[in-house]
């Protein structure tokens, strides 16, 4: 599978001088297209409160039409319709914004992170899962990975066959209560996008050089902080590996976004 690295929305939160990006794959498959993640979308600009609420002023979205996964489907050719699945990482706005340009896609999380959206609780999780996203009816598929055999020393895994081979959601939560991470076998080697497991390569790359604003906003909202750690402390493995077959990417690092799209992978 042919796999496009895309920026679906930048943001500027303080003192982080690399600012941040919306990492979302698009994924060409025998049966469609295929977006990980959604990012910002065209609605988001036209009501941001409604659309991103607080959070908007902590992490300064910039609200650019031309980055909505929709534009730069059209810009690479493809016909918008073709995106036929779209699978999540998890629910926050800034990977879920551009659901409502793909009304017709179905939409693909974990059982627990659809549950927390609907039922959440305390003052973070009122904040981050937003009624606006869901208001255009999306087609939930929910799925149950945490169920399934292992992965890469992960525990649980499903791979999404009624969607293409070779696309796996894994089980990944802590940064929300279902988050999880995809990989896509693009057979020269996987991709692991891990979505908001880490924020800044500095927090698994041995060199802890994260941002302070980035380590607290983590901390701030973690739904379960200790196994965000331990989700540190699995991918620092992954990255010290290094396996070739491997490229490991998150939703967030504008160098991991440059390394992918370099990479060609």
């Amino acid at each position: 599978m042919k796999v496009h690295h895309l920026n679906c929305g930048t943001m500027h939160p303080v003192l982080t001088p690399e600012g941040l990006v919306c990492h979302v794959l698009l994924v060409e498959t025998d049966n469609g297209l295929v977006l990980i993640d959604s990012g910002l979308g065209l609605k988001d600009a036209a009501d941001p409160r409604g659309r991103f609420g607080e959070a908007r002023f902590l992490v300064r979205p910039v609200f650019d039409e031309n980055e909505a996964a929709v534009r730069q489907v059209a810009r690479l050719g493809f016909d918008p319709h073709d995106v036929r699945h779209i699978v999540l990482t998890h629910f926050d706005a800034d990977h879920t914004g551009g659901l409502a340009d793909f009304p017709w896609a179905r939409v693909h999380l974990t059982a627990a992170e659809n549950f927390a959206a609907l039922h959440p609780r305390g003052r973070v999780e009122r904040g981050r899962y937003l009624p606006s996203h869901r208001a255009h009816g999306p087609v939930l598929v929910e799925h149950t990975p945490d169920q399934g055999e292992s992965w890469r020393g992960f525990a649980g895994a499903e791979e999404l066959n009624g969607i293409a081979p070779g696309i796996v959601l894994i089980s990944l939560p802590g940064h929300t209560r279902g988050h999880a991470a995809v990989a896509v076998d693009t057979g020269d080697g996987w991709i692991l996008h891990v979505g908001d497991s880490f924020y800044h390569r500095g927090q698994i790359d041995g060199t802890g050089g994260a941002p302070r604003a980035l380590t607290l906003m983590e901390h701030f909202i973690a739904a379960d902080r200790p196994r965000v750690k331990a989700n540190h402390e699995r991918l620092s493995e992954l990255w010290r590996t290094a396996d070739p077959d491997l490229l490991l990417v998150n939703a967030h690092d504008p160098l991991l976004l440059r390394r992918a799209e370099n990479r060609g992978r």
